[in-house]
């Protein structure tokens, strides 16, 4: 079977930097990006994800992804992550993170599983929102009296004796057996920083006589803090001597912590999050600037409103229903919805609802806080169509033409119905490539795809399976075989014609073909995988029987392939096991002597024989061993010439070798042969390269160029096949050549047609216009020479002289040439 590269969104190696590029452009500033691998190891983070977590990019990458994570979530949590993951689904939720300096932060969480060709999971792509502030917005504000206890304490300043209650004990955690009422514990566990600031207010109060007022620090050995709020007044005598003080202390820490949160609280609430906050009603009570940003609508428009202005319409009444079900009864509901801007314009939204319930457990209020997710899903929404949609056509890639297929085999085994896959290879595509460069092939696949679109129906599926290969699924052909064949057919024809027309790309007008495969599916009776072996192998038919043409699965087909796999195999062994060998066909003038031979290649396998060059020449040229085989030819024949060369009576002996498209076509080719020839001393002028038509109009421009470079150094060239292509007049006064060949077909009925001989006399009399050279080959009879003769042609190649023989038989050959006529 034809090998291919899979260009599909898979995530490998040489895919992943154009994945990366086009997440970049279409991600929202905001978002946290960042990928994995298989082994949970960090491949790729965005600049935002850096700057928030602390971390430089190369400080996350390579590492495990719990680097990033608190420890706040339990492993089971993390399980039913991974459980969603590899069964192939799009995970969201919300997850806490650790930045590098260990402060946590909320995020919102999109994670979305990237498998290969074969379906295996090998990168998760992870999009985060910040929403650590709308986190802390979902804690309702709270106000609550405590009624504190007091601890009293007395000091005796005549005799330095201080008195504490029990509550003090409490408050500053002593232990009264073992302490006492020691004032050296008290001021121990004054938080250093206040010490001066407590020891100063008290000192104060004393000299002015005022009452003593202060809130300062506890710390204790463990690093915890308490606040705590002192009062106390002090007794004077007549003579305004101090002689008692005595106060209370009173634990605040409570107080001070619900402070601190009502002051984060009232910061957090205009965050970029919107708020809002409703009565039973219900109706708007409080909304924050944010809100007014996002919705369109100013405070003073949405208080007393009901929420309802903001709906979308997108929504049925059991959505709502199961929203108002879960917030009634689990005081809270979070989730995507659509909603409506004041100017009418629609965006969808994540919102996250709570309830507010009183002290007796009544519902008081509602609050909901929510943001834009228009980017995030424009993110995800390209995320998706770069991993199931080819970026080049927008076709179903691989992937998603798998899973189509898969559908399409589970509805005919429901409905006992037939369908077909089709399997398309565009003809000499990779000519359009090499000569006018890939933006131009490109141009023509984007072509391909828009016209076998306009062929199907809206139910079938048309994929690009990568690189010129296309695919198309048909369903429901009909109950009966025949009668789904005949469709299939017919649309098959349809567009190979289609895709035949004319193409114009940048003003140039291009003739492209298709050869089409179709196979027949129904219900499960083969796999995924053998249909579209199927196909393949009834496109390579097509192929093999002449391009341009639909050919249905047989099972010969699949033997033939096998057999081809087979010899490939063996043909990649052939040149180190000495199987090839060259034979000669001599090349006579019209006076008998042999002036030289066209080398032919020729196999013997152990386990198969002798095998046609009909057979492994096309199977060389499709795999690329021909690069290898033909360099071996044309060391070889070099070889032979510098052998002949040393012997005076062979010394006037050319070679003509043939030269593959592929082979001309690869850099350096110039550069090889010019190493060769010098490797081998020989003169250049007795190597001469036949190249087809075909070859040389695939390219004129560069041909032109190779072929005078070579000429530089002395090879010659013959244009081999001469006269069966379409084109070739018009450039063959630029052509640096030195003979024509022309073709047998032409010789072969000589005798009989005589449109024949007119076509071998315009040659002729062209050639000699032209100052070439002309050889005929395939002379088998002594009447078709004589007819060439008479025409001008001098040189001949066929039968009549000499078959393809082995070196030391054609040598042979060589020394009974004079008996030749």
């Amino acid at each position: 079977m034809a090998k291919r590269q899979d260009t599909d969104l898979q995530v490998t190696s040489q895919h992943i930097p154009a994945i990366l590029q086009k997440m970049q452009e279409v991600l929202d500033l905001h978002a946290l990006v960042s990928i994995t691998d298989a082994n949970d190891r960090i491949v790729h983070v965005n600049d935002n994800l850096c700057a928030i977590s602390g971390y430089a990019r190369e400080e996350l990458v390579g590492q495990h992804h719990r680097i990033l994570l608190a420890d706040v979530q339990p492993a089971a949590f993390f399980e039913s992550i991974y459980r969603a993951l590899y069964a192939g689904q799009v995970w969201q939720g919300d997850i806490c993170n650790r930045s590098k300096r260990g402060d946590r932060f909320w995020v919102r969480t999109t994670i979305v599983p990237v498998p290969d060709a074969q379906g295996k999971f090998e990168y998760f792509i992870c999009i985060r929102t910040d929403i650590t502030e709308s986190m802390r917005q979902q804690r309702m504000l709270e106000e609550a009296q405590r009624l504190g206890r007091l601890g009293y304490w007395e000091l005796d300043l005549l005799n330095r004796k201080l008195t504490w209650s029990d509550e003090i004990y409490r408050i500053f955690e002593i232990d009264a057996a073992q302490f006492g009422a020691s004032y050296e514990a008290f001021l121990n566990l004054i938080h250093p920083e206040d010490r001066a600031l407590v020891a100063d207010s008290y000192e104060r109060s004393v000299l002015e006589r005022s009452d003593y007022a202060i809130e300062h620090r506890l710390l204790f050995p463990d690093g915890r803090i308490k606040w705590v709020s002192e009062h106390g007044h002090t007794d004077y005598d007549a003579e305004g001597k101090p002689l008692t003080s005595m106060g209370t202390v009173q634990d605040i820490s409570e107080r001070k912590e619900a402070e601190e949160q009502l002051r984060i609280s009232a910061i957090a609430f205009e965050t970029q999050e919107a708020i809002m906050v409703t009565d039973t009603e219900p109706r708007i009570i409080s909304v924050n600037r944010s809100f007014e940003r996002l919705t369109g609508y100013s405070t003073a428009e949405a208080i007393g409103r009901n929420p309802n202005i903001l709906q979308s319409g997108k929504h049925d009444k059991a959505f709502y229903r199961a929203l108002w079900s879960d917030l009634l009864t689990k005081d809270a509901w979070s989730g995507e919805m659509w909603d409506r801007r004041k100017d009418g314009t629609l965006y969808p939204k994540w919102v996250t609802m709570s309830a507010v319930r009183s002290v007796d457990g009544e519902v008081t209020h509602y609050v909901a806080i929510f943001m834009d997710i228009s980017e995030r899903k424009r993110a995800e929404e390209e995320i998706h169509r770069l991993a199931f949609f080819d970026t080049l056509t927008g076709l179903p890639n691989r992937r998603l033409l798998t899973d189509r297929l898969q559908q399409a085999l589970a509805g005919s085994q429901r409905s006992g119905g037939y369908g077909a896959l089709m399997f398309m290879d565009m003809d000499n595509f990779k000519v359009l490539n090499d000569t006018r460069g890939h933006d131009m092939g490109d141009l023509l696949l984007v072509q391909v795809a828009q016209r076998l679109q306009r062929c199907v129906r809206e139910s079938d599926t048309v994929a690009r399976l990568g690189g010129d290969e296309f695919v198309v699924i048909l369903h429901e052909l009909g109950d009966a075989p025949m009668q789904a064949a005949s469709q299939a057919e017919m649309l098959a024809e349809k567009i190979v014609e289609e895709l035949g027309l004319p193409y114009q790309l940048k003003g140039l007008e291009h003739h492209a073909s298709v050869s089409l495969g179709v196979c027949l599916y129904h219900g499960h009776d083969a796999s995924l995988e053998e249909l579209l072996k199927r196909a393949d192998t009834a496109m390579y038919q097509a192929k093999q029987s002449g391009r341009n043409m639909v050919r249905f699965f047989e099972r010969a087909m699949q033997v033939a392939v096998e057999a081809r796999a087979l010899l490939e195999g063996r043909l990649r062994h052939a040149l180190a096991r000495d199987e090839l060998e060259l034979y000669y066909q001599a090349q006579v003038g019209a006076d008998g002597r042999i002036g030289g031979a066209e080398v032919l290649l020729r196999w013997f396998n152990a386990e198969q024989g002798f095998i046609s060059p009909a057979e492994f020449i096309p199977i060389a040229e499709d795999s690329g061993l021909i690069l290898s085989i033909g360099a071996w030819v044309l060391e070889s024949a070099c070889a032979q010439l510098q052998q002949w060369a040393q012997q005076p009576a062979l010394r006037h002996l050319s070679l003509s070798v043939n030269v593959s498209a592929r082979q001309f076509r690869q850099p350096g080719f110039v550069t090889l042969m010019a190493q060769t020839l010098r490797r081998f001393g020989i003169q250049p002028e007795m190597l001469k390269l036949e190249l087809t038509e075909s070859l040389v109009l695939a390219d004129v421009d560069d041909t032109i160029a190779k072929m005078g470079a070579l000429r530089a150094l002395g090879v010659r060239f013959s244009m081999d096949d001469f006269g069966t292509g379409y084109s070739s007049l018009s450039y063959l006064k630029r052509l640096p050549l030195d003979q024509l060949k022309i073709d047998q077909s032409f010789v072969r009925e000589l005798e009989s047609d005589s449109s024949d001989e007119v076509i071998v006399r315009t040659i002729i009399d062209m050639a000699r216009n032209f100052g070439l050279n002309v050889i005929a080959e395939g002379v088998e009879t002594a009447a078709q020479r004589d007819i060439l003769r008479r025409n001008g042609c001098l040189d001949y190649q066929g039968y009549l002289f000499s078959k393809p023989l082995p070196l030391q038989d054609f040598q042979a050959l060589l020394y009974a040439s004079s008996t030749i006529l």
